[in-house]
């Protein structure tokens, strides 16, 4: 575990477990590293290096008050896998840290990465627009920004239910692992978490995408209510060329901890094939 500065200053925490071939995790909003604990543990201990980072505004990396957009989040991945060489690299992105990865390897180029994983992502394009009406409308995310301003403890809280899935029958998340979560997310800075919201719903992957000629694989539930798998996950895979879609029947949005078996597995024979 450590941290590498950024060009303009911001402190960048990651974990670096094992060694082999580098994995790289990207995590959602408003999480850090901690939420790929069970992925990165299972890599590691399969003889892989598992690399995750916090976000710049998240868990323990600097709380600036800007660059909270995908261009700047690009570029603080460049600056990690550069310092810390990691050559082969297979990026794995989750919901809002889909676009993180995708915007790496279009902003930087697919030199260092050998394959790309997106898991529950918010990517090609999350909004409603005129152009794609399968999205979320803008109103939606005006109430979560609204949300975290007014009361952002509650907001997150009351959030984990879809996030989880927990208002499902059957559902089987602990309270640990939802006391977990709003621990981790209330690590964030408010402004960060607030700007990343326009960021991860309103910036368009659509036409990079199409230029992704590395091997993608997606995995995504279809009944994620957080990031709908419609407008994100299955016109992602139509439009990545040979990108390899896995849907998993009834799962939530939080699929790396309630399907955290199934993605690893998942994750693991992609990687190694």
């Amino acid at each position: 575990m450590g941290t590498i500065t950024t060009k303009d200053g911001t402190e960048i925490y990651y974990k670096d477990w094992g060694s082999g071939q580098p994995i790289l995790f990207s995590h959602g909003w408003p999480l850090s590293a901690d939420m790929w604990e069970y992925q990165m543990l299972h890599l590691a201990q399969n003889g892989y290096r598992a690399v995750a980072f916090d976000r710049r505004g998240f868990g323990r990396s600097s709380q600036p008050w800007d660059g909270y957009d995908y261009d700047t989040f690009a570029d603080d991945i460049a600056q990690l896998i550069e310092r810390l060489d990691l050559k082969d690299v297979v990026l794995v992105g989750f919901s809002m840290g889909g676009g993180d990865v995708v915007r790496y390897l279009t902003r930087h180029g697919s030199g260092r990465v050998a394959k790309l994983v997106l898991i529950s992502a918010v990517t090609p394009l999350f909004i409603k627009s005129e152009d794609h009406q399968d999205g979320v409308p803008a109103d939606v995310f005006e109430g979560i920004r609204a949300g975290i301003a007014n009361d952002r403890p509650q907001f997150l809280d009351d959030f984990n239910t879809i996030f989880y899935g927990t208002n499902r029958p059957g559902s089987k998340v602990s309270k640990g692992v939802l006391t977990q979560t709003l621990q981790i997310a209330l690590q964030a800075s408010i402004k960060g978490t607030i700007d990343c919201v326009t960021a991860f719903s309103e910036t368009d992957f659509r036409r990079e995408m199409a230029e992704i000629t590395v091997p993608t694989l997606i995995i995504h539930g279809d009944d994620d209510q957080t990031v709908p798998i419609g407008p994100t996950g299955k016109l992602a895979a139509s439009i990545v060329p040979g990108a390899q879609l896995k849907v998993y029947p009834g799962a939530p949005h939080a699929t790396c901890t309630t399907h955290k078996d199934q993605v690893n597995a998942d994750l693991l024979a992609f990687i190694r094939k």
